[in-house]
Protein backbone atom coordinates (compact mmCIF):
# COMPACT_ATOMS: atom_id res chain seq x y z
CA UNK A 1 0.00 0.00 0.00
CA UNK A 2 2.90 2.14 0.95
CA UNK A 3 4.46 1.53 -2.44
CA UNK A 4 0.96 2.14 -4.23
CA UNK A 5 0.97 5.38 -2.90
CA UNK A 6 4.54 6.19 -3.14
CA UNK A 7 5.78 4.47 -6.75
CA UNK A 8 8.77 6.18 -6.52
CA UNK A 9 10.34 5.09 -3.35
CA UNK A 10 11.32 1.29 -3.66
CA UNK A 11 11.34 -1.06 -0.26
CA UNK A 12 13.38 -4.02 0.92
CA UNK A 13 11.82 -6.46 3.54
CA UNK A 14 13.99 -8.20 5.81
CA UNK A 15 11.50 -10.62 7.91
CA UNK A 16 13.08 -11.85 10.76
CA UNK A 17 12.77 -12.93 14.59
CA UNK A 18 13.91 -10.32 17.00
CA UNK A 19 16.87 -11.73 18.36
CA UNK A 20 18.50 -12.58 14.87
CA UNK A 21 17.02 -9.20 13.52
CA UNK A 22 19.16 -7.47 16.36
CA UNK A 23 21.89 -9.59 15.46
CA UNK A 24 21.96 -8.95 11.95
CA UNK A 25 21.84 -5.12 12.79
CA UNK A 26 24.68 -5.08 15.26
CA UNK A 27 26.53 -7.16 12.77
CA UNK A 28 26.41 -5.23 10.14
CA UNK A 29 27.04 -2.04 12.22
CA UNK A 30 30.75 -3.65 13.42
CA UNK A 31 31.65 -4.25 9.60
CA UNK A 32 30.40 -0.53 9.27
CA UNK A 33 27.53 -1.29 7.00
CA UNK A 34 24.32 0.74 7.88
CA UNK A 35 21.71 -1.53 5.56
CA UNK A 36 18.63 -0.37 7.25
CA UNK A 37 16.58 2.64 7.57
CA UNK A 38 13.73 2.03 9.88
CA UNK A 39 13.03 -1.05 12.30
CA UNK A 40 9.83 -2.35 14.03
CA UNK A 41 9.96 -5.54 16.39
CA UNK A 42 9.62 -6.31 19.71
CA UNK A 43 10.53 -3.68 22.63
CA UNK A 44 13.76 -5.25 23.85
CA UNK A 45 15.33 -4.30 20.50
CA UNK A 46 15.03 -0.75 22.13
CA UNK A 47 17.74 -0.46 24.54
CA UNK A 48 20.57 -1.98 22.56
CA UNK A 49 20.25 0.15 19.93
CA UNK A 50 20.01 3.22 21.29
CA UNK A 51 22.89 2.63 23.77
CA UNK A 52 24.76 2.04 20.51
CA UNK A 53 23.44 5.23 19.06
CA UNK A 54 21.76 3.19 16.25
CA UNK A 55 18.78 5.24 15.78
CA UNK A 56 17.63 8.41 15.81
CA UNK A 57 14.28 10.63 16.96
CA UNK A 58 12.03 11.15 14.59
CA UNK A 59 8.44 12.96 16.40
CA UNK A 60 5.72 12.11 13.21
CA UNK A 61 3.31 14.51 12.31
CA UNK A 62 1.05 11.72 13.37
CA UNK A 63 1.74 10.75 16.76
CA UNK A 64 -0.33 13.76 17.98
CA UNK A 65 -3.16 10.78 17.64
CA UNK A 66 -1.35 8.55 19.92
CA UNK A 67 -1.41 8.13 23.77
CA UNK A 68 1.61 9.50 25.53
CA UNK A 69 2.34 6.15 26.93
CA UNK A 70 2.59 4.56 23.55
CA UNK A 71 5.01 6.62 22.34
CA UNK A 72 8.69 8.46 23.49
CA UNK A 73 8.72 11.89 24.43
CA UNK A 74 11.37 12.37 22.63
CA UNK A 75 10.82 10.68 19.52
CA UNK A 76 12.95 7.78 19.79
CA UNK A 77 9.77 5.13 18.82
CA UNK A 78 6.23 4.91 18.57
CA UNK A 79 3.51 2.22 18.92
CA UNK A 80 2.76 0.35 15.64
CA UNK A 81 0.99 -1.82 17.61
CA UNK A 82 0.23 -3.66 20.77
CA UNK A 83 0.12 -7.15 22.43
CA UNK A 84 -2.00 -7.14 25.45
CA UNK A 85 -1.37 -10.61 27.44
CA UNK A 86 -4.56 -12.31 28.61
CA UNK A 87 -6.11 -15.09 29.78
CA UNK A 88 -7.85 -16.98 27.03
CA UNK A 89 -10.27 -20.18 28.40
CA UNK A 90 -11.66 -23.20 26.21
CA UNK A 91 -15.43 -22.37 26.25
CA UNK A 92 -16.00 -26.10 25.71
CA UNK A 93 -13.87 -27.17 29.12
CA UNK A 94 -15.15 -24.20 31.06
CA UNK A 95 -17.99 -22.13 31.00
CA UNK A 96 -18.26 -18.39 30.35
CA UNK A 97 -19.27 -17.52 33.80
CA UNK A 98 -16.48 -19.78 35.69
CA UNK A 99 -13.54 -19.14 33.93
CA UNK A 100 -11.27 -16.86 36.46
CA UNK A 101 -11.53 -13.08 36.02
CA UNK A 102 -8.66 -12.05 38.19
CA UNK A 103 -5.02 -13.12 39.13
CA UNK A 104 -5.96 -14.46 41.81
CA UNK A 105 -8.77 -16.53 40.51
CA UNK A 106 -6.17 -18.56 38.67
CA UNK A 107 -4.71 -19.70 42.32
CA UNK A 108 -7.70 -21.97 42.51
CA UNK A 109 -7.18 -25.62 43.45
CA UNK A 110 -9.10 -26.37 40.04
CA UNK A 111 -6.57 -25.02 38.02
CA UNK A 112 -3.79 -27.21 39.45
CA UNK A 113 -2.06 -29.78 37.57
CA UNK A 114 -1.88 -29.38 33.81
CA UNK A 115 -4.53 -26.75 33.22
CA UNK A 116 -3.21 -23.33 32.49
CA UNK A 117 -0.47 -22.80 29.69
CA UNK A 118 2.15 -20.51 30.57
CA UNK A 119 4.82 -19.14 28.20
CA UNK A 120 8.89 -20.74 28.62
CA UNK A 121 9.46 -17.25 27.39
CA UNK A 122 6.69 -15.21 28.90
CA UNK A 123 8.91 -13.18 30.39
CA UNK A 124 6.86 -9.98 30.10
CA UNK A 125 4.57 -10.48 32.43
CA UNK A 126 6.44 -10.97 34.79
CA UNK A 127 7.93 -7.76 34.43
CA UNK A 128 4.97 -6.08 33.85
CA UNK A 129 3.45 -7.16 37.39
CA UNK A 130 6.86 -6.32 39.07
CA UNK A 131 6.20 -2.82 37.92
CA UNK A 132 2.17 -2.63 38.72
CA UNK A 133 2.44 -4.54 42.15
CA UNK A 134 6.07 -4.53 42.99
CA UNK A 135 9.10 -7.19 43.30
CA UNK A 136 7.69 -8.90 46.43
CA UNK A 137 4.14 -9.30 45.37
CA UNK A 138 5.02 -10.02 41.95
CA UNK A 139 7.51 -12.83 42.70
CA UNK A 140 5.21 -14.40 45.70
CA UNK A 141 2.43 -14.48 43.36
CA UNK A 142 4.56 -16.23 40.46
CA UNK A 143 5.62 -18.50 42.99
CA UNK A 144 2.26 -20.01 43.64
CA UNK A 145 1.10 -20.04 39.82
CA UNK A 146 3.92 -22.62 39.56
CA UNK A 147 3.25 -24.54 42.35
CA UNK A 148 -0.29 -25.11 40.26
CA UNK A 149 1.80 -27.12 37.78
CA UNK A 150 1.08 -25.69 34.47
CA UNK A 151 2.20 -26.49 31.49
CA UNK A 152 5.26 -24.84 29.91
CA UNK A 153 5.57 -24.64 26.52
CA UNK A 154 6.93 -22.23 24.19
CA UNK A 155 5.36 -19.75 21.38
CA UNK A 156 2.09 -18.23 21.31
CA UNK A 157 0.41 -19.33 18.44
CA UNK A 158 0.70 -23.15 19.10
CA UNK A 159 -0.25 -23.04 22.71
CA UNK A 160 -3.47 -21.03 22.10
CA UNK A 161 -4.29 -24.01 19.01
CA UNK A 162 -3.93 -26.45 21.59
CA UNK A 163 -5.95 -24.91 23.92
CA UNK A 164 -8.42 -24.52 21.27
CA UNK A 165 -7.88 -28.13 20.96
CA UNK A 166 -9.00 -28.95 24.24
CA UNK A 167 -5.25 -29.80 25.34
CA UNK A 168 -5.63 -27.73 28.69
CA UNK A 169 -8.83 -25.39 29.36
CA UNK A 170 -6.84 -22.04 30.06
CA UNK A 171 -3.94 -20.42 28.04
CA UNK A 172 -2.00 -16.85 28.88
CA UNK A 173 -1.42 -15.63 25.49
CA UNK A 174 -1.35 -12.76 23.39
CA UNK A 175 -5.36 -11.67 22.83
CA UNK A 176 -4.82 -11.42 19.66
CA UNK A 177 -3.78 -14.67 19.02
CA UNK A 178 -6.73 -15.70 21.00
CA UNK A 179 -9.27 -13.31 19.27
CA UNK A 180 -8.16 -14.83 16.49
CA UNK A 181 -10.07 -18.11 17.11
CA UNK A 182 -12.64 -16.56 18.48
CA UNK A 183 -13.42 -14.85 14.72
CA UNK A 184 -12.96 -18.03 13.71
CA UNK A 185 -16.17 -19.45 15.45
CA UNK A 186 -13.63 -21.92 17.48
CA UNK A 187 -14.37 -22.90 21.18
CA UNK A 188 -12.70 -20.13 22.88
CA UNK A 189 -12.89 -16.31 24.82
CA UNK A 190 -10.86 -14.24 27.00
CA UNK A 191 -10.93 -12.38 29.88
CA UNK A 192 -8.31 -9.24 30.41
CA UNK A 193 -6.41 -10.14 33.92
CA UNK A 194 -6.40 -6.45 35.34
CA UNK A 195 -3.69 -4.87 35.02
CA UNK A 196 -3.10 -6.45 31.68
CA UNK A 197 0.34 -6.19 30.99
CA UNK A 198 0.67 -4.73 27.50
CA UNK A 199 3.52 -5.26 25.02
CA UNK A 200 4.52 -2.56 22.58
CA UNK A 201 5.92 -2.71 18.78
CA UNK A 202 7.83 0.09 18.29
CA UNK A 203 8.99 1.49 15.01
CA UNK A 204 12.01 3.71 15.22
CA UNK A 205 14.38 5.30 12.27
CA UNK A 206 18.48 4.43 11.73
CA UNK A 207 20.77 6.89 12.98
CA UNK A 208 22.63 6.44 9.98
CA UNK A 209 19.63 6.09 7.44
CA UNK A 210 20.80 5.76 4.18
CA UNK A 211 16.85 7.58 2.68
CA UNK A 212 16.32 9.37 5.98
CA UNK A 213 13.77 11.28 4.20
CA UNK A 214 12.08 8.12 2.74
CA UNK A 215 12.09 6.48 6.28
CA UNK A 216 10.31 9.74 7.70
CA UNK A 217 7.47 9.06 5.15
CA UNK A 218 7.30 5.50 5.31
CA UNK A 219 6.97 6.00 9.56
CA UNK A 220 3.97 8.52 8.67
CA UNK A 221 2.37 6.50 6.45
CA UNK A 222 2.43 3.44 9.01
CA UNK A 223 1.26 5.91 11.88
CA UNK A 224 -1.00 7.18 10.14
CA UNK A 225 -4.95 6.01 10.35
CA UNK A 226 -4.90 4.01 6.70
CA UNK A 227 -1.61 2.76 8.34
CA UNK A 228 -3.29 1.63 11.05
CA UNK A 229 -6.12 0.55 9.71
CA UNK A 230 -4.00 -1.82 7.42
CA UNK A 231 -2.44 -2.91 10.83
CA UNK A 232 -6.19 -4.09 12.05
CA UNK A 233 -7.02 -5.68 9.31
CA UNK A 234 -4.02 -7.94 9.21
CA UNK A 235 -5.30 -9.20 12.91
CA UNK A 236 -2.70 -6.79 14.45
CA UNK A 237 -3.78 -4.83 17.43
CA UNK A 238 -3.62 -0.71 16.57
CA UNK A 239 -2.89 1.71 18.83
CA UNK A 240 -3.70 4.88 17.30
CA UNK A 241 -7.00 6.63 19.16
CA UNK A 242 -9.20 7.55 16.06
CA UNK A 243 -8.55 3.49 15.14
CA UNK A 244 -10.14 0.79 17.08
CA UNK A 245 -8.78 -2.88 17.02
CA UNK A 246 -11.42 -5.21 16.22
CA UNK A 247 -12.94 -5.58 18.74
CA UNK A 248 -12.08 -2.60 20.30
CA UNK A 249 -12.13 -4.57 23.56
CA UNK A 250 -8.68 -6.01 22.76
CA UNK A 251 -6.96 -2.15 23.93
CA UNK A 252 -9.96 -0.68 25.17
CA UNK A 253 -12.07 -1.18 29.03
CA UNK A 254 -9.52 -2.67 31.23
CA UNK A 255 -6.54 -0.93 33.36
CA UNK A 256 -3.51 -1.70 31.59
CA UNK A 257 0.29 -1.78 32.55
CA UNK A 258 2.46 -1.06 30.13
CA UNK A 259 5.79 -2.64 29.06
CA UNK A 260 7.61 0.20 27.36
CA UNK A 261 11.10 -0.22 25.47
CA UNK A 262 12.51 1.35 28.62
CA UNK A 263 11.92 -0.89 31.35
CA UNK A 264 14.18 -3.87 29.47
CA UNK A 265 16.88 -1.62 31.02
CA UNK A 266 16.56 -4.49 34.25
CA UNK A 267 15.19 -7.41 31.65
CA UNK A 268 18.32 -10.08 31.75
CA UNK A 269 17.28 -10.24 35.69
CA UNK A 270 13.58 -10.76 35.01
CA UNK A 271 14.85 -13.59 32.72
CA UNK A 272 16.66 -15.41 35.61
CA UNK A 273 14.10 -14.77 38.13
CA UNK A 274 11.15 -16.32 35.15
CA UNK A 275 13.51 -19.07 34.95
CA UNK A 276 13.91 -20.02 38.67
CA UNK A 277 10.68 -19.50 39.38
CA UNK A 278 9.50 -22.19 36.42
CA UNK A 279 12.56 -24.06 36.91
CA UNK A 280 13.65 -23.56 33.46
CA UNK A 281 17.31 -23.43 34.26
Amino acid sequence: RFQKKYPFIKLELVRSGTGPLLNRILNETRAGRHSWDVVTGSAEMYLPLVERKLIAPYSSPETKMYDNDMKDKEGYWTTLYANPIVLGFNTRLVRKEEAPRTYEDLLDPRWRGGKISIDTEGFALLSGLIEAWGMEKAVAYFRKLAAKDPVLKRGNTERVQLATAGEYPLVIAFAAQVEGMVQKKAPMDWVPLEPVVVRLNPIMMAANASHPNSAKLFIDFALSKEGQEIIRDSFRIPVRNDVDPNPPRLLRGYKRVIETPESYVSFPETVKLYQEIFKLR
